[in-house]
């Protein structure tokens, strides 16, 4: 069964590879019985799908589900640090998947990878922040000819997306399954809050009880963070530029201030904006001795690591993935996972459980894509409801969890307006 094309680390990792991707299916019932309907109605067959996703124990479970409904699956990883070795090599082996993906693999590597997927000329694209849709429209647009639509993970890739879209230079549809509220309210949230402090505490081994943290984005990520980290005991700021989004983490009791005057009290600094230099040169003037900082957003260049790299006097890796700069000051600033999302390069991404949802979302919106992409003209689509509904309603059953249904008066009631007050 081994897959005949593939670039990993080490195919005799595949073992324990395939352990741990039981181990997470047993968490991810949702998915599993729309593996078991696509094994029986095979409505993936014969579409090429080339997935850029992080290369853990979910997503194969999800690549998986796709190849059971009789897709071929070429997959590289969507982050340099995100690849789970032994969850590639049993992708391979087991399951004859191709998977381009090595943790720790360096720009020009990854982006070899990313060419490899798109020379499998995908008929679906299934990114997580967008690389292979923009490389297929920046230098392989020969891709087009092949392709009928995509599917998009995150929302640092929507916000690209859409602003492809608004230029008029997005070439097919895609559909935005990160804004699903079947993805974004619950694995946006509660897992990137556990998953980020996961990775914090496992290359720290730091308490987080007592300590400062700073949340720069309060989005959906940035909401389960802060709600997280206080439930551990840290006192939490938050950062916002949006003043909506500043009044909600006001009225959710976190104090609410300027980068430069968070910095002066910062013991720990997560950034999850999808932005540029967040962290940045004011916010480095200011900060305070021994101050870790790391990002949650798709892309490390939420923090200016280049001015760091230019100005310290001294790098100093302290143990993997923990690097310590000493500023001309005496100051030091501790960096995490080179700035990457340091819930998978330091820890596991995502628990199975909360993933279960989205990569639900995903294999029911490629089906969806085979049966309507001629009907669907190049812009960014949202999550047909239907299929947002039907994820959630088999989530609560999976949870023996059981819900009222409107009685047929009710149902009369909200469909009409002539009904007032009596």
């Amino acid at each position: 069964m081994t897959a005949e094309h593939y670039d990993i680390k080490d195919l005799s990792l595949a073992d324990e590879g395939l352990a741990r991707i039981r181990w997470a299916d047993a968490d991810m019932p949702v998915l599993a019985s729309i593996r078991e309907r696509f094994e029986r109605e095979k409505p993936l067959d014969g579409v090429r799908i080339g997935a850029c996703l992080h290369v853990t124990t979910e997503t194969a479970n999800l690549v998986r589900t796709l190849a059971a409904g009789g897709a071929q699956v070429r997959l590289c990883a969507s982050n340099p640090l995100s690849t789970q070795d032994d969850t590639a090599a049993s992708l391979v082996r087991d399951f004859g998947i191709e998977v381009f993906a090595i943790k720790g693999e360096d720009t020009p590597t990854y982006y070899e990878h990313v060419d490899a997927v798109i020379d499998f000329a995908p008929q679906i694209t299934m990114d997580d922040g967008a690389d292979v849709v923009g490389r297929i429209h920046e230098s392989r647009r020969e891709a087009l000819d092949a392709i009928i639509g995509g599917t998009e993970e995150t929302t640092t890739g929507v916000v690209r997306l859409a602003a492809m879209a608004a230029e008029g230079a997005l070439a097919y549809p895609i559909v935005a399954v990160n804004d699903a509220k079947t993805k974004h309210f619950f694995d946006n949230r509660y897992g990137t809050g556990q998953s980020t402090l996961d990775g914090i505490v496992r290359l720290t081994n730091r308490l987080l009880a007592g300590r400062t943290m700073v949340v720069s984005g309060y989005g959906w990520c940035g909401k389960g963070l802060a709600m997280r980290a206080k439930g551990m005991g840290a006192r939490v700021i938050v950062c916002e530029v949006d003043p909506t989004a500043a009044l909600e983490a006001h009225m959710d009791g976190f104090e609410v201030m300027p980068r430069e005057e968070a910095a002066k009290r910062c013991d720990i600094w997560v950034t999850v904006t999808g932005n540029l230099n967040v962290i940045d040169e004011p916010c480095y003037a200011t900060m305070k001795d021994g101050a870790i900082i790391c990002n949650s957003g798709h892309f490390n260049s939420e923090i200016n690591i280049p001015w760091l790299e230019d100005n310290a006097v001294r790098k100093t890796a302290l143990k993997p993935l923990v690097d310590e700069y000493e500023l001309p000051d005496g100051r030091t600033i501790v960096l995490l996972a080179e700035g990457r999302l340091v819930n998978l390069s330091g820890a596991e991404g995502h628990p199975a459980n909360v993933m279960d949802m989205s990569f639900a979302n995903q294999a029911l919106c490629a089906e969806h894509m085979v049966a309507h992409a001629a009907e669907m003209p190049p812009a960014v689509y949202d999550v047909p409801a239907e299929i947002d509904n039907a994820v959630a309603a088999v989530k609560l059953e999976t949870l023996g969890v059981a819900i009222d249904e409107l009685t047929p008066e009710q149902v009369a009631y909200m469909n009409s307006w002539e009904m007032g007050t009596v």
